[in-house]
């Protein structure tokens, strides 16, 4: 009984749709990907249970690290032209005597953690050097030259029209009276309500919003 001769099918599979797929899936995810503002520093915040999420755009945040330094930073992601706008009031009514191409470098600053009088010489350094300055902190513990009181005063003002998120970001280990400090720039600006930002933790098993979280069990 002769044979039967079974035909040989190759092996190899086209899988150069499979890599199209693979880089279109990849470009989505880069081109829709928010990428996280580098930190002017290391702050590790207390935990606790909340369900508001930190806002995206127009927030002014203030940091506290451990060592009690504070920075001040700024979010308008809808308009840039507003961290524009403060540096040049700052610059008008401190007399700051920065340069065009200094104040527009400020609108790519992370965060400014410097007296008025060091903040020519932080802005001079190109951002990606920045992480290298000594930055001591803004000055908050006199009243008399709390100089966060003219940050804030002069953001609200840029801001004007707009509703503002006001963030407090401080270290877990840092101290109240720096904390209070903080708190009297916002109060000498009139401000009573703002956010702490905390790292998230889920809520106590039993309660509602344990149960909320957890698809009710």
């Amino acid at each position: 009984m002769p044979s039967v001769k079974i035909p040989r099918k190759s092996t190899e599979n086209d899988m150069t749709p499979f890599v199209d797929i693979a880089f279109l899936i990849l470009s989505f995810f880069i081109m829709a990907t928010k990428m996280k503002p580098p930190e002017p520093v290391e702050i590790t915040t207390p935990n606790s249970v909340s369900t508001k999420e930190i806002p995206a755009n127009d927030a002014i945040l203030v940091d506290i690290d451990k060592k009690g330094r504070v920075f001040f930073s700024m979010q308008a992601e809808k308009d840039p032209t507003i961290k524009y706008d403060l540096i040049k009031n700052l610059n008008t009514t401190r007399n700051l005597g920065l340069s065009e191409a200094e104040m527009k470098n400020f609108v790519k600053t992370p965060a400014v953690g410097v007296p008025f009088t060091q903040l020519k010489s932080l802005l001079s350094q190109p951002v990606e050097n920045q992480k290298d300055f000594n930055q001591p902190g803004i000055p908050v513990k006199d009243s008399a030259s709390n100089e966060l009181y003219f940050w804030i005063r002069d953001a609200l003002s840029t801001f004007a029209g707009s509703k503002i998120n006001y963030l407090i970001k401080g270290d877990n280990a840092s101290k109240y009276p720096d904390f209070k400090s903080v708190l009297d720039a916002f109060k000498r600006n009139r401000v009573f309500k703002f956010q702490l930002v905390t790292s998230a933790e889920d809520a106590p098993a039993g309660t509602e919003l344990y149960k909320e979280r957890h698809g009710g069990k």
